[in-house]
């Protein structure tokens, strides 16, 4: 019988033998955290997988994630921790959808968010994250933008950046739109000394009435850096348990107890352990088209995003 401990030892040593790079979203379980090599953003695992040396990168989070890599790095086997582990706001838009779209709205550029398939992409001008898409906007040359499809976080970016024309399409997070302003009032009366910080996936009455607004892990590098001692955490709830870990003199309280990604929950440590000994995971596949298509989209969100 395995304790967390001897796994993690026994992954530490496969990923070294095997030349494996293990990336994990910020919202996986802290003991997928400790033995990753980066753990972070949909933008920091971008750049990550880039940059990586690696013959092996094992995503531990969600398909469009594992995508990514693979097409930063073509020439890399890439594996996804569960292969049921997907995002549903990547499936909201398909792209004949998008098709119409632009036919519709021919002089508008289309952004997608990250969290879209690789197959979206190619149709795709760029695509933003959390944490590059008020600057991947701001440096567009044009002024005419189709954003989808999170309306919450594009219209947070269009608060940020009002020279822009965005044109927003309804979709969303359904972990993130669960939090309400309801929850918010619950929060502020049971922790009144605590500052909220929340994700621009939630909705704009929540980004409103925080005190920050920012990604994972600009959520993150907040709490870390201020000098308040107490915070309300309104992104996915493993963020509570990550910065408890990092920051143990400081109070982190759920805005909801509902805000939990099921999909990112599917990967364990076991699941981790499995992909390293090649008895489970999946191996992400995508066609010569696909990858140099979207190839575009990616490499104009990492040029523009800086």
């Amino acid at each position: 019988m395995y304790t967390t401990k001897t796994l993690q030892d026994e992954i530490l040593r496969l990923k070294k033998e095997k030349n494996i790079c293990i990336l994990a979203h910020a919202y996986q379980s802290h003991d997928i955290w400790e033995v990753a090599d980066y753990v972070g953003d949909s933008y920091g695992l971008s750049l990550e997988a880039a940059k990586s040396e690696a013959d092996t990168v094992l995503m531990c989070g969600v398909r469009f994630m594992a995508e990514t890599v693979k097409i930063l790095s073509p020439e890399k086997k890439v594996l996804l921790s569960h292969p049921q582990a997907d995002c549903p706001m990547a499936r909201q838009m398909n792209t004949e959808q998008i098709r119409q779209l632009k036919e519709q709205y021919p002089d508008y550029a289309v952004v997608a968010y990250i969290n879209t398939t690789a197959e979206l992409k190619t149709l795709c001008d760029t695509c933003v994250t959390s944490s590059s898409a008020v600057n991947v906007i701001r440096n567009m040359n044009t002024e005419n933008i189709l954003f989808i499809p999170d309306c919450n976080l594009g219209q947070w970016v269009a608060d940020q950046v009002p020279d822009k024309n965005l044109k927003l399409v309804q979709g969303g997070c359904p972990t993130h739109v669960r939090v309400s302003l309801q929850d918010v009032e619950k929060a502020r009366a049971l922790h009144p000394q605590a500052s909220l910080l929340v994700h621009p996936e939630c909705l704009p009455e929540v980004s409103a009435a925080a005190d920050y607004v920012g990604s994972t892990t600009g959520i993150m590098d907040f709490a870390k850096a201020s000098k308040e001692n107490e915070f309300i955490i309104g992104t996915e709830n493993s963020i509570v348990q990550h910065l408890q870990f990092l920051c143990p003199d400081k109070k982190f309280y759920p805005l909801s107890k509902d805000c939990v990604c099921h999909n990112m929950k599917l990967t364990t440590l076991s699941d981790v352990y499995g992909c390293l000994n090649g008895s489970a995971g999946e191996e992400i596949l995508l066609s010569d088209e696909v990858m140099e298509k979207s190839r575009k989209c990616l490499d104009t969100m990492l040029i523009l995003g800086k």
